[in-house]
C-alpha cells in the first residue's frame, strides 16, 4: 500500500510539473519549458537530466527497467517525450525532436503501452493544446 501511495504521489507531481512545462513549450515556444519537461522526465527516473536526455532510446529503456518502476511510469514518460518532441519540432530543432520521438516510441514499445493514448491525467492539457491549434 505504501509503495502504491508513493508511486501515485510521484506521478501526481510529475503530471503537475510536465503540464505547466508543456504549456510553455507548446503554446509559447519556450525552450526553457521544453528543458523543464526533460528535467521532469529525468527526475522521475532518478537520473541526471543531461545524461538521461542524451541516452539512446534503447539505453533510456534500460534505465527505466533498472529503476524497477518502468511499467508504472512508461505511459507518462512516453507521452511527455512525444509532446516535447513536438515542441522541439515547432521550434525548428528537428534533431532533438527526432530523438525525443524515438525515445518515446522505444518506451512505448518496450513497456507495451499505446503511444497514441493520452494518460488520463493529461487529458485536460491535451484539450487545451488542441483548442489552441
Amino acid at each position: 500500500m505504501l509503495h502504491r501511495d508513493y508511486l501515485l504521489e510521484i506521478i501526481a507531481k510529475f503530471v503537475d510539473a510536465v503540464t505547466v512545462a508543456l504549456r510553455g513549450a507548446l503554446l509559447d515556444g519556450s525552450p526553457e519549458s521544453a528543458r523543464d519537461v526533460e528535467d521532469s522526465v529525468a527526475a522521475l527516473l532518478d537520473l541526471d537530466p543531461q545524461t538521461a536526455m542524451n541516452l539512446s532510446p534503447d539505453s533510456l529503456v534500460t534505465m527505466m527497467l533498472l529503476s524497477g518502476m518502468g511499467d508504472s511510469l512508461a505511459s507518462y514518460v512516453s507521452y511527455a517525450l512525444d509532446r516535447v518532441g513536438d515542441a522541439y519540432d515547432d521550434m525548428g530543432d528537428r534533431a532533438k525532436a527526432e530523438l525525443r520521438w524515438d525515445q518515446s516510441q522505444a518506451v512505448a514499445e518496450s513497456f507495451d503501452c499505446d503511444p497514441s493514448a493520452v494518460p488520463e491525467e493529461f487529458a485536460q492539457l491535451e484539450a487545451e493544446l488542441s483548442a489552441a491549434e
